[in-house]
This record gives C-alpha cells, sequence and structure tokens, in this order.
C-alpha cells in the first residue's frame, strides 16, 4: 500500500495557470510577430523574396546587368587609342604577356572613327551611335580589371567574384539581401536571347544561398517559361490541386523539419502558379505604343530579338523585380569573343543590341524609372591592342572599360584609365569586388555586412576585398 504523499500530486487549474503565464504571452506574441499588421516584413518567415529594407540609404531600387558575353574591345568602343593609328602595323613597343593563344601580332587600330557625344563630350565610336545619345547619363569606368583570361573563369569571377563555380551569382546576393517587390515572378530573372555564357548555368548560381535566390531563365517570344500554361479544365480544378499539394507538403514540414530543398521547392510551386498570370501577362506586348516599340528596334530584323528583351526588362522593372540580366542572341559566330574577323563581328554584335539599349535608357528616363534602376553594361574582360591572326584580338583582363548609368550614377563622367595602347589600367585601377561594392552600395546594402555562414566563416560577394567608387556617384 502506498502512502499518498509520495504519489506525484496532479496540477489544479490555479496553480497550472499561474505557472504558464509567461508561455502563453510567448506564443501570443509569436503569432503576433508573423503577422503584417504587427510587424512581421511582408510574410518574411515564410516567403524568403518578401521586400527588406535596405540597411542604408538606398539610390536604386533594381538592377538591369547587360551582359556582353564574350569580351567587347575597349579600344573599339568607350576608350580611343590615337597611338594605335599612329603605330597601326608595327610591333608594339612594350612587353606584353602571354596572351590566351600566345598569337602576338602587330598593332591593330580601330576600323571606327571616334564622337564626342553630349554636353559631358564623352567619345564613343561609331559601333554605339544610338548609345553614344545617351552619354550624358553614363559614368564610363575605363580601369577595370579581371583575375582570369579564360571566359569560364572570368564569367564564374565576373557574376560571382570567385572564378571558380559554386559560388552565388550577384543577382543571388541582391535577392538575398533586398528580397523583391514583385511577389508574381522570380526576384531574381536572366532574359535568354539565344546563347549562354561559357559557364553555364552556374553563372547565374545561388550558390550556399538559399535555392529560392538562383536565377529565372526566361526565354523569348510569347512563351518565355516553359510549361508555364494552366493545364487543368478550370480555375476550381487547379486551386483545389493545389491546396492538396500545400497540405501534403505542409505535412512533410511537419514531420522532417524545415529544409532548404524542401522549403524552396514548396516556393517555386507556389511562385509557379502565381506565374501562370503574371508571365502571359508580361510577355503580351500588344498594349505597347509603336513609337515604343520602333525606340527598341522591335520589328527590325537586325534589333528585334535583342528589342525585346531590352522591352521586357523594363516591364520587369515596373512589375519591381529586383535584378534582371540580358545575354546576347546568337548571331551566327562567337559572340563579342572575335578573334578573327574583328570587324564583321564586332559590328554586328553593336548592330543588334545599340539601339535597343539606348531605348531602353531613354523609356526608363521618360517614365521616372531611370533614377530607382542601375543599370551596367560590361563584358567579362576586354580585348588586346594589338592583332591576333592579323584582323582580330585576343582576351585582356589587363584593363578594360565598363558603364553604369541610372540610380544613384554620375551621368557624363569618364573615370580611371588605360596606358596609350589601351592595354594596362593605369588611372585608378579597379577590380571586379569595386563594382560589385559600389552596386550593393547605391542598393542601401554595405557590402562588408551581406554575408552568409558557409564553411566555417562568414562569406560576402566582395569576399575581403572592394571599395566603393565614390567617384561616379551622384
Amino acid at each position: 500500500m502506498h502512502c499518498r504523499r509520495f504519489l506525484p500530486q496532479p496540477l489544479s487549474r490555479r496553480e497550472l495557470l499561474m505557472r504558464g503565464a509567461n508561455g502563453f504571452g510567448a506564443v501570443a506574441l509569436a503569432s503576433l510577430l508573423c503577422d503584417p499588421a504587427f510587424g512581421a516584413d511582408s510574410d518574411s518567415v515564410r516567403n524568403p523574396l518578401a521586400p527588406k529594407k535596405p540597411t542604408g540609404d538606398a539610390k536604386a531600387k533594381n538592377v538591369i546587368f547587360l551582359f556582353m558575353d564574350g569580351g567587347p574591345s575597349q579600344v573599339d568602343t568607350f576608350d580611343p587609342k590615337p597611338r594605335l593609328d599612329r603605330e597601326h602595323g608595327d610591333k608594339i613597343k612594350m612587353k606584353v604577356p602571354p596572351t590566351q593563344f600566345d598569337d602576338v601580332g602587330t598593332v591593330l587600330k580601330s576600323p571606327w572613327k571616334f564622337r564626342n557625344y553630349g554636353q559631358s563630350g564623352i567619345p564613343v565610336s561609331d559601333l554605339f551611335p544610338h548609345v553614344g545619345s545617351c552619354a550624358d547619363d553614363l559614368a564610363v569606368v575605363r580601369s577595370m580589371t579581371a583575375d582570369f583570361s579564360e571566359h569560364t573563369n572570368a564569367n564564374y569571377f565576373f557574376h560571382s567574384g570567385v572564378g571558380v563555380q559554386g559560388r552565388p551569382s550577384m543577382g543571388a546576393w541582391v535577392t538575398y539581401g533586398l528580397g523583391s517587390e514583385c511577389q508574381n515572378l522570380p526576384g531574381f530573372v536572366v532574359l535568354n536571347s539565344g546563347m549562354i555564357p561559357p559557364g553555364g548555368l552556374d553563372c547565374f548560381s545561388n550558390g550556399f544561398l538559399p535555392a529560392s535566390y538562383q536565377g529565372s531563365l526566361f526565354a523569348g517570344g510569347d512563351t518565355p517559361v516553359a510549361d508555364i500554361r494552366r493545364a487543368e479544365a478550370s480555375d476550381r480544378l487547379q486551386e483545389n490541386k493545389l491546396a492538396l499539394l500545400r497540405r501534403l507538403d505542409r505535412r512533410v514540414v511537419e514531420r522532417i523539419g524545415k529544409v532548404d530543398a524542401l522549403e524552396s521547392a514548396i516556393g517555386n510551386y507556389e511562385l509557379a502558379a502565381r506565374m501562370q498570370t503574371a508571365v502571359p501577362e508580361l510577355a503580351n506586348i500588344a498594349g505597347e505604343s509603336k513609337a515604343t516599340l520602333e525606340l527598341y528596334g522591335i520589328g527590325d530584323p537586325a534589333t528585334d530579338i535583342y528589342g525585346r528583351q531590352c522591352l521586357i526588362a523594363r516591364r520587369l522593372i515596373e512589375r519591381g523585380v529586383r535584378f534582371i540580366e540580358l545575354l546576347p542572341q546568337s548571331l551566327g559566330f562567337d559572340r563579342w569573343d572575335q578573334h578573327a574577323n574583328l570587324l564583321e563581328g564586332h559590328a554586328k554584335n553593336s548592330l543588334a543590341v545599340d539601339k535597343p539599349i539606348a531605348g531602353l535608357l531613354k523609356d526608363l528616363k521618360s517614365r521616372g524609372l531611370l533614377d530607382q534602376t542601375l543599370v551596367l553594361w560590361a563584358g567579362e574582360f576586354g580585348r588586346t591592342p594589338m592583332a591576333q591572326g592579323g584582323n582580330g584580338r585576343d582576351h585582356n583582363p589587363f584593363g578594360f572599360s565598363i558603364w553604369l548609368a541610372g540610380g544613384g550614377i554620375q551621368g557624363g563622367t569618364i573615370y580611371g584609365g588605360t596606358d596609350e595602347y589601351g592595354y594596362y589600367a593605369v588611372e585608378n585601377k579597379l577590380q571586379i569586388h569595386d563594382l560589385h561594392a559600389t552596386m550593393l552600395h547605391l542598393l542601401g546594402i554595405d557590402h562588408t555586412k551581406l554575408t552568409f555562414r558557409f564553411g566555417g566563416r562568414d562569406i560576402r560577394l566582395t569576399d575581403v576585398y572592394g571599395e566603393v567608387i565614390e567617384e561616379i556617384l551622384a
């Protein structure tokens, strides 16, 4: 027989309430904090792409990256070098390092003339007369350098700050830091005009960041995303299927806990459902005016493909998509990578993009969107001032030109410089890390504080490098 005083005593209701009072408050607080009406950041608890407030003074809200895959020649576009005209056909009078293909020919002058544009008088070659008309909106950087002279590694380096695959692209970092103001489309969109760059889709990878931040590839035409059209016969049938999928996903999460791949897959399914309405509406440009279509060169066979992508980029900006990258189209040869036949290759490439890019800049500006949109034009490196094969140029990572426009950029600016041949950056030499730091700064992010814990340390886009280019800021 047991003595009652040694048996566990049940709690009275009063005792239970006394002991659990603080716990009830915490449960209530947790519930409130998950509600946007009481402080949750736009459902950020479950939505990794929910918009986040920048930590600094943001000048730009969105980014459009016009990637000139292959490496345009700086001395034929935005960095004129009279010495090339004087010494054309001569042996170059400076020591040069081994080039990518180690085929060092004689000095090769630019086949194109340069003209001064705008009140700023920025010299632009005849390859880009339409972009030249926007010179007062451009900050031309002539002293960019890269760490690699081979396309694949250089592409990884330009996109992620590291010359190997597996690291997050700058588009992934931006959406990780700021989310997206558009919840019906991906936060990071890559518009494919026909050519995926060397390095493949890893150029737009989320790397070790959650999978929701990877770039989403959109093709051209009326159906930019495959299999996006609804297959169900009615809205109700589709909603019933989605509701079932949500219940099943929720039970899996309850059973095994939160796993990035699973959480991202759930988020992607939900986003895909919303995209079934958003993507066809995005791609339908029938409502655009005739003047707008002509501004972008749409309807002209030479500019139609890239013009449509530039117009879609503007429409994505209007919908709040955070980061958009445009890829060049296939023209029957190796993009901007002219190791031979420089004249034809660069001429066709520039013809395809010049008018559409200028149209994009002018259209953004007329709609009041350029001030909040940072536009970047760049290839992964430049090209040599001497010939390869007699009429081409080899790779040159030692000094090349890029330009920026829009949100927070001081237009009509030239920064940095190369030597008299246009080979090496000798004035205000910059690294890709400096460009990344500047882009994040304009978006209101301190590049030293945007980090992600991986492999035992806090990693950032700029690694341990990078300085903001203050001289090109408005």
